[in-house]
This record gives structure tokens, C-alpha cells and sequence, in this order.
């Protein structure tokens, strides 16, 4: 049995309160305290309050000291595409230059050439490049990140992918949570006769679906929902042969335009319902009469040079519980740094401070099933934290871009990124 005791911060955010989302004048909570400590023992948050009482209680404990930083829960990156081979960065001049996303697609770029690369690379080789992204991700105070698969298209391809995932959550801290994504995209060899979107949608279901399931790969399945990639029609297939056989729900939904992705999600009772930059009005009530949390990502909206994003404060002042994610992914969203995606969160989104914090802790847990143990600095929560070189929590998302996170923890264990110094 080991006690750790957090001491000196300048301010414990704890984002304590109901273990769910969080929905309107909710997220406005972060219940933050001064003069605090914290208690944990062995993988689990054990007590938080005054730090002479908390000293008191557990004198035996190691005490770290966080230096008049801030310590916050570890951030929840709730949507990442983590597994790819080669970047995309030929595509930021193409878009530049005026190409639009299905344009790039339609030229053989865009998903379709993440596909190719995984293809030919090993599941070793997949694995270092993922292991390092991870300690990125790790490096700005991230400590929960969910991970699709969808750059393989092919029943080993995927199962590949998914392996690896398995490998890395095995093998470093930060907890993973991992998302069957074969309907990424029609693959191109599918796209060739008129029958061959229906062949790749009865693969999905019949052949690949149950190897995942029989593997124990996957904790939920996603679909691409977008006019060019899968319909309302073979999303709700796809989606409910997935329910049926165990896994949770996801889903890519209202992207680049108004499909019904949002509405879907509510009728299937999904988790989440990723991206939403072209929700309708519809839409937003569905998901707000529902239990779906709405999961935006404003780095991929601002990487692509779109001018407008999801509607966040429509969605928060419906009742919507917002959480927010990187999208980190090889074309549209190469950022491992979640506190970024919080300054485009108030800049952008016109999310306060607080919200933003909730939409990245307590909300990204709702948004993989986890709100009843991740996203708080409360007892009985598993011991995931992030201290940052800042004062005020309000600092966070103000010194944008600027890595400030000086440690992590994942269920007590230091992330071995960080030299840590323990009196």
C-alpha cells in the first residue's frame, strides 16, 4: 500500500460533482480550492481537503509537492485517430491552395492515403510510431485517451490496428480506450462497381465486426456518417449490428454538412456524437432529449480553414453536455495538445474557462462510459492528475499553445516522461 499526498498548490480544480455529464449551468462548476490537498492511495483519490488536516491524517504518505502550481484531473482526450503511419502535410498546401477535403479524397488523398501507408507497414512499426504520439499526447497533461482504428479498411488490417492498441495499453501509463472504426471510409477498391458500397457494409457487419467482438479488441464501434462516406442508412446498419454484439456507440456525425449524423446518434442512445460543425437545429434537440454527449473538436474545423464551427453555446444553452477532444489524426487535426483545443474552446467556441475545463475532464469521461471513475479530483476516483506551471486555472487556455503541464499521473503512477521530486 502506497500513500501519495499532493501539497503546495496554488489551486486544486477538482471538477467534483455528479458522476455524469454535466449539462448547461452545470459545467459552470469546477469547484476549485486553495489551500487544499490531495490523498491517494494506491491507484485511487482518497480524500481532498485542507492540507494541514490532510497532512495530519496521513503523515506516513509521500508528499509532492506542486510548487504553487495548479493541479487539475488529467484530461480526457475522448475522439484521437493516434495509429498512422507517414503525415499528411502535402495536404496543407493543397487545401491552401483552394482544394476542398472531398476534393483531396476524391484525388486519392485524405483518408484513403492513410490507408495505403498503414497497409504496408508492420504492426510493430505501428506500434513505436503510436507508443511516442502517446507520450506526446502524455506531455500536455492528457491521461485518458480513446483510440479509433480506420486507416486499415480490411478485416487484418483493422484487427492489426486494434492489436496494436491492445500492445499499448499494456505497455505505458495512460489509460486507452479503444474504438472499432471500419467504416472510415468506402475503401477505394470498393468503390469501383455500383454494388461494391454494399459488399464493404456487409463486410463490416457479417465478417469483421464478429472478429472484433470474438477478440475482445474494441470497447465501441464508430461510423463516419457524411454525405460521400456512409448514409443515415448504413450507419444505423452498421452501428446497431455493433450495439447488438456489445459495443458501445460512436459516431462522426455533421461534420461538413447537415446529414441527420446528430439526430441518429440520439435514436440509437450513442455515447457520442463526434464533430457537429454542421449540426441543424434539429439536431441539437435530439441530442438534447437524449443521453449523447456532443463532442467537439475545433482544432480540426480551425486546421482545415474553415470559417465557422459547431454551434457550442446553441448546444450548452439547449441542455447538451459538451466535452471537448484533439481529433489528433495524420490530415485534419495533428495536435496532441488537448489545453490548445481549450483556447479554441473559449476563443472560438465562446465557452467559459470553466466550461471548457468541465468539457475536457468530466465530460470527455461521460463521452467513453467512465464519468463514475475518471475526470474528478474526488475520493474513490482513480488518482489521474496533471499539474501545470500556472497560478490560476484561468492561465490554462491564455498562454496558448505553450506546453505548461510539469507532470502526470495515471491511477497513482508518475508518466515516465517527467522527473518528479518526492520529499
Amino acid at each position: 500500500m502506497t500513500d501519495l499526498l499532493f501539497v503546495d498548490a496554488a489551486q486544486v480544480v477538482t471538477c467534483a460533482g455528479p458522476a455524469r455529464a454535466r449539462r448547461g449551468a452545470e459545467m459552470s462548476s469546477l469547484g476549485t480550492l486553495t489551500g487544499a490537498a490531495v490523498a491517494v492511495r494506491d491507484e485511487r483519490i482518497v480524500a481532498v481537503g485542507p492540507q494541514d488536516v490532510l497532512s495530519r491524517d496521513y503523515p506516513g504518505a509521500d508528499r509532492i509537492s506542486c510548487g504553487r502550481g495548479v493541479l487539475l484531473p488529467g484530461w480526457v482526450d475522448s475522439h484521437t485517430h493516434a495509429i498512422f503511419g507517414r503525415p499528411r502535410s502535402d495536404e496543407q498546401e493543397l487545401r491552401a491552395a483552394g482544394a476542398s477535403y472531398m476534393e483531396i479524397a476524391q484525388r486519392g488523398g485524405g483518408i484513403h492515403a492513410s490507408v495505403r501507408d498503414l497497409r504496408g507497414r508492420s504492426e510493430d512499426e505501428l506500434f513505436a510510431l503510436a507508443a511516442s504520439r502517446l507520450r506526446r499526447l502524455a506531455a500536455y497533461g492528457t491521461t485518458t485517451v480513446e483510440v479509433k482504428s480506420g486507416y486499415g479498411l480490411t478485416v487484418e488490417d483493422e484487427l492489426k490496428t486494434l492489436r496494436v492498441i491492445a500492445r499499448l495499453a499494456a505497455s505505458q501509463p495512460v489509460r486507452l480506450v479503444p474504438t472499432w472504426l471500419g467504416a472510415h471510409e468506402i475503401p477505394q477498391e470498393y468503390r469501383a462497381s455500383p454494388a461494391g458500397r454494399n459488399d464493404y457494409v456487409d463486410l463490416l457487419v457479417n465478417e469483421m465486426l464478429p472478429r472484433v467482438v470474438a477478440g475482445r479488441l474494441a470497447r465501441f464501434a464508430d461510423v463516419f456518417c457524411e454525405p460521400g462516406v456512409f448514409t443515415v442508412a448504413e450507419s444505423r446498419r452498421i452501428l446497431t449490428a455493433a450495439r447488438e454484439a456489445g459495443l458501445g456507440l460512436k459516431l462522426h456525425a455533421d461534420e461538413l454538412e447537415p446529414s441527420g449524423g446528430a439526430e441518429l446518434a440520439a435514436q440509437l442512445g450513442a455515447t457520442s456524437a463526434d464533430h457537429l460543425a454542421a449540426i441543424s437545429d434539429s439536431g441539437v434537440a435530439a441530442l438534447a432529449a437524449s443521453n449523447t454527449v456532443a463532442t467537439l473538436l475545433p482544432g480540426t474545423m480551425l486546421f482545415l480553414g474553415r470559417r465557422s464551427q459547431a454551434p457550442a453555446r446553441a448546444l450548452i444553452e439547449a441542455g447538451v453536455p459538451v466535452a471537448l477532444a484533439t481529433d489528433f489524426n495524420p490530415g485534419t487535426s495533428p495536435t496532441p495538445n488537448l489545453p490548445l483545443i481549450l483556447t479554441l474552446a473559449v476563443s472560438q467556441l465562446r465557452l467559459t474557462v470553466a466550461e471548457a475545463v468541465i468539457a475536457g475532464t468530466v465530460n470527455g469521461a461521460a463521452a467513453l462510459g467512465l464519468a463514475d471513475t475518471i475526470g474528478q479530483i474526488a475520493p474513490g476516483f482513480s488518482a489521474d492528475l496533471a499539474l501545470y506551471e500556472i497560478e490560476d486555472v484561468r492561465e490554462l487556455p491564455y498562454w496558448y499553445g505553450d506546453r505548461r503541464c510539469r507532470a502526470s499521473w495515471v491511477r497513482g503512477k508518475a508518466c515516465d516522461q517527467f522527473d518528479l521530486t518526492v520529499r
